[in-house]
């Protein structure tokens, strides 16, 4: 008897145990280039688009309850859950884990917006067991330096950047304008936190010193004369790089969702008149890696080669590429405005209608989803639109100088988009969106911080 009242004793303690383990968030963001809540929308009950969040857990996930629009919906390890907008919390159950409530303002989501994708990783304590971190600090010099680890902005302070990371390998690197850049591999173990100490060393000049002194001169671009094809001019930039630009005769167009986009999101009503009054000139192609990598001698695409686009650029790092492109060439790059870069997109005053840049047969003019194999291609490999400009559509979203803002159905001219906000226009789709993503009036708005393997650009210039 007592033998069976122990037996007994332990099975209820093992069973209570495993009931007992906890959740953890691992993390919970937004996954700004996701258009599952647009794409695959599900309304709330005030008619609005709901956001999505996507639930990635490896086991039992059995009902979240909360602000939910149901049903869930189920894909292997991923549950996807509707849920309105200025939703703050849901309650995550599962089979052999305790409830677990998730506030999003704990992970710098204040609240949830309509149309926007979100992806919320669990653990368990097993799990958690397996993905063991460590604390890993770079300091570095000179401070002013950029810290990226795996890809990915470290923020520092007075030169130390700190992360904590899972336990293994993990890549890094040290860049600063004027000195080499620093880039290589450390192994974090579970046993103790990992330091580095990086001390960057200036460019060697690639021009000898004159032996007889000379009055210093601020040093001045140099000016190359573009080469002028028609309504193409090349410009020279440096290491036989150059940029191939479209000239835009100014028009008036219809901007927004005109009756050939098909299921157009609210943000791209009203459909309304724009006049831009200025000729301008839009790269040809989108930023290559080549170019990134001769203005800013670094290069942290995920898919690499020197004809791609370059990707994993925020729209400040565009910034700092202008800055730098601009001091190299003595011209005055810039992103294009959202209205420009419709206006381009649609074939400017060549414009055929295509709901797609260059043709309404998406394959011939874009890499997107169904055609791309998971990663970007060469720029210029499929067809050109009405003005002789590649993959608007596709290959990579292109950021625009505007803040994100909703549309006035009042008549514009040269438009510069919205007065206030905190996003920034994203356009075109990319190699990883349906085709819904890829119409010429699809936008999207994202912040100046964001970095993805599906963020480029593409330049202008004005005349």
């Amino acid at each position: 008897m007592r033998n069976i009242l122990l037996s007994f004793f332990l099975l209820f303690t093992a069973i209570s145990s495993a009931l007992a383990q906890e959740l953890t968030v691992k993390s919970f963001k937004l996954a700004s280039s996701d258009l599952t809540a647009q794409t695959q929308p599900r309304k709330d009950l005030n008619d609005r688009n709901c956001a999505v969040v996507k639930v990635q857990f490896v086991g039992e996930l059995t009902n979240i309850e909360g602000n939910v629009i149901m049903p869930l919906v189920k894909r292997n390890n991923e549950t996807w859950v509707y849920m309105p907008q200025n939703t703050r919390q849901m309650k995550v159950i599962t089979k052999n884990y305790l409830p677990l409530m998730v506030t999003f303002a704990d992970y710098d989501v204040e609240k949830l917006e309509s149309n926007r994708t979100y992806v919320l990783t669990l653990l368990g304590v097993s799990q958690q067991q397996a993905q063991q971190s460590q604390t890993l600090t770079i300091r570095y010099s000179p401070s002013s330096a950029t810290v990226l680890v795996d890809n990915k902005m470290v923020k520092g302070k007075n030169g130390v950047a700190q992360t904590t990371l899972p336990v293994g390998q993990h890549s890094y690197i040290v860049a600063c304008n004027g000195y080499e850049s620093e880039e290589g591999t450390v192994k974090l173990k579970a046993s103790a936190p990992s330091n580095l100490q990086i001390t960057l060393t200036k460019e060697a000049t690639t021009r000898q010193q004159s032996t007889v002194a000379q009055p210093a001169v601020a040093q001045q671009p140099v000016v190359q004369t573009p080469v002028t094809n028609g309504d193409i001019i090349s410009i020279p930039v440096k290491d036989g790089i150059s940029i191939d630009m479209v000239r835009v005769e100014a028009g008036t167009f219809t901007m927004g969702a005109t009756p050939e986009m098909e299921n157009p999101l609210d943000d791209e009503k009203p459909a309304h008149q724009v006049t831009l009054t200025n000729d301008y000139y839009i790269g040809k192609y989108e930023v290559t890696q080549a170019l990134w990598q001769a203005v800013m001698g670094n290069n942290h695409s995920s898919f690499k080669g020197d004809n791609l686009p370059v990707e994993n650029v925020s729209w400040k790092d565009c910034q700092e590429f202008l800055s730098k492109l601009n001091n190299t060439t003595g011209k005055t790059f810039r992103l294009p405005t959202e209205a420009e870069w419709e206006y381009a997109a649609r074939g400017g005053k060549k414009s055929r209608g295509y709901q797609y840049s260059g043709s309404s047969n998406l394959s011939d003019v874009a890499w997107y989803e169904d055609n791309s194999g998971n990663k970007t291609h060469d720029v210029g490999s499929k067809q050109a639109n009405e003005l002789g400009i590649y993959d608007m559509s596709g290959n990579v979203w292109e950021w625009c100088q505007d803040k994100y803002g909703k549309y006035s159905s009042s008549s514009q001219t040269n438009p510069t988009g919205a007065n206030s906000g905190s996003k920034r226009v994203i356009r075109g789709g990319s190699w990883e969106i349906i085709d819904w993503g890829c119409r010429s009036s699809c936008r999207y708005g994202n912040t100046p911080d964001d970095r993805g393997n599906s963020f480029g650009l593409r330049l202008v210039l004005s005349e």
